[in-house]
């Protein structure tokens, strides 16, 4: 194998693993937020936390704009809505050079994601059928990328590489699937008036950065419209943050070959050793700093680039809000009420049996029908355990529930059945790939 042909492999590894770790600290971080709210929602601070989640916030531009919600639907609304985008471009660069560029590569993932969400959803709906909560069916199909790979990182080493890429892979498709889920079942009846001004705003776009728009204030200005009018139609404005990912150009401005002989012409204003000595920089040497800066960002993919941007962003900041907001679950019941119930071990069974069983089938039949096959050095046993990886729902259950449930009484019952079903799942989930992940580590030290 040439150089040329050598370098993408480690730059893709390096690129995944960049994203691995920044999403398994993010899980960290998700569950000392989630600690913090639950704590403040079952102690004295029950009544500042109430407060602040439901404080009125409103945004007004003229007669252009106008908006008034609580907090905690600016979040779950705005701040999601970003959380999705960032999830779109994921989702594009998966599809364009990712695990899901090829066929075979695509198979596995998508199949398990399938089934992962499908047998969950019945199971519920078997279950439960037709008691208060019933459309809460979507609530054990969402695995929670940040948690299920958080938990994957405390396996250090061990864990081959095709484990934490397949996982990945899988909990992308899973997010295709949410959005699905949430635009056909989980919005309000359609404002057609709305949407068909988002509609337009839209196109405008993308035909804008068709014809070569770069300008990131145009793309931000006229993103938030959409939104607005998104979520003034009914449907839920993570919609749009899906949809403005995918019109978000993957393609530089100019080509690497061009790149490299620019680079090379403006840094030799640099080469005189002389210009050590030199506190200043000369007319020349400022030209070339300019043209380099010019030239960073064509070469940059715009999809690239603000994935990277925001990738932080929405792990540290997005998610961790989220939690703040989301998991104040009460543990304690009001007079007449209860803690728990049906709603609670419908959930958590389908998320810790149904996911297992769901991604477990749909995998089997895949690779017995030799469309995909397992990756390399996984076995069926480290596909169990990625399986029950895939129960923790936390996030994505989380904000399905708030769609779901208006009554508090069953919003906090769904978020019980979350939280135990998510952390059982993760616990065994870990005990299993540590358990049959050893071997292969003793295997590799002994090399």
């Amino acid at each position: 194998m040439s150089a040329k042909q050598s370098r993408p492999i480690p730059t893709l590894i390096g690129s995944f693993q960049r994203f691995f770790k920044v999403e398994a600290a993010g899980g960290i971080l998700l569950l000392v937020c989630t600690a913090i709210a639950m704590i403040m929602a079952n102690s004295g601070a029950s009544d500042f936390y109430n407060r602040t989640v439901n404080w009125e916030l409103s945004v007004q531009v003229g007669n252009v704009f106008k908006l008034s919600k609580p907090l905690i639907l600016w979040i779950n609304d705005g701040l999601m809505a970003v959380f999705f985008f960032v999830v779109g471009l994921e989702i594009k660069r998966e599809i364009l050079v990712g695990e899901l560029s090829s066929f075979r590569q695509a198979v596995l993932p998508i199949m398990a994601a399938v089934g992962g969400m499908v047998i969950p959803a019945t199971m519920f709906a078997v279950l439960h059928g037709d008691n208060p909560g019933s459309e809460g069916w979507g609530i054990p199909m969402a695995t929670d990328i940040a948690f299920s790979l958080g938990i994957l990182s405390l396996l250090g080493k061990r864990v081959p590489l095709s484990l934490k890429v397949f996982l990945a892979a899988f909990a992308i498709v899973d997010d295709m699937g949410a959005v699905v889920v949430i635009a056909a079942f989980y919005s309000e009846s359609v404002g057609w008036d709305n949407l068909l001004i988002a509609m337009v705003l839209f196109i405008m776009l993308y035909l804008s950065i068709r014809s070569g728009m770069r300008n990131p204030g145009v793309f931000l200005v006229v993103s938030i419209f959409i939104w607005y009018y998104v979520l003034k139609s009914g449907l839920h404005p993570t919609i749009a943050g899906v949809a403005l990912a995918f019109i978000m150009p993957a393609k530089r401005s100019i080509k690497l070959g061009v790149f490299n002989r620019v680079m090379k012409s403006n840094l030799k204003p640099f080469e005189n050793p002389d210009n050590d000595e030199k506190i200043l920089l000369n007319k020349e040497q400022l030209e070339a700093l300019d043209n380099l800066e010019v030239y960073f960002g064509k070469v940059h993919s715009p999809l690239q680039s603000v994935e990277h941007r925001m990738h932080g962003f929405t792990s540290y900041f997005v998610m961790p809000v989220f939690a703040l907001a989301n998991a104040g679950v009460l543990l304690s019941a009001p007079a007449g009420g209860s803690v728990i119930g049906p709603l609670s071990y419908n959930i958590a069974l389908a998320l810790i049996v149904g996911k297992v069983l769901g991604i477990m089938i749909f995998a089997w039949i895949g690779v017995k029908l030799k469309i995909t096959a397992l990756p390399p050095g996984t076995k069926w046993m480290h596909l169990i355990g990625l399986g029950f990886l895939g129960g923790i729902g936390f996030t994505m259950s989380m904000f399905i529930s708030s769609l779901a449930f208006q009554d508090a009484g069953l919003l906090n019952h769904a978020k019980v059945g979350i939280l135990a079903g998510s952390l059982l799942a993760g616990i065994t989930g870990y005990l299993i790939l540590k358990s049959t992940l050893k071997p292969v580590v003793e295997k590799q030290e002994s090399k």
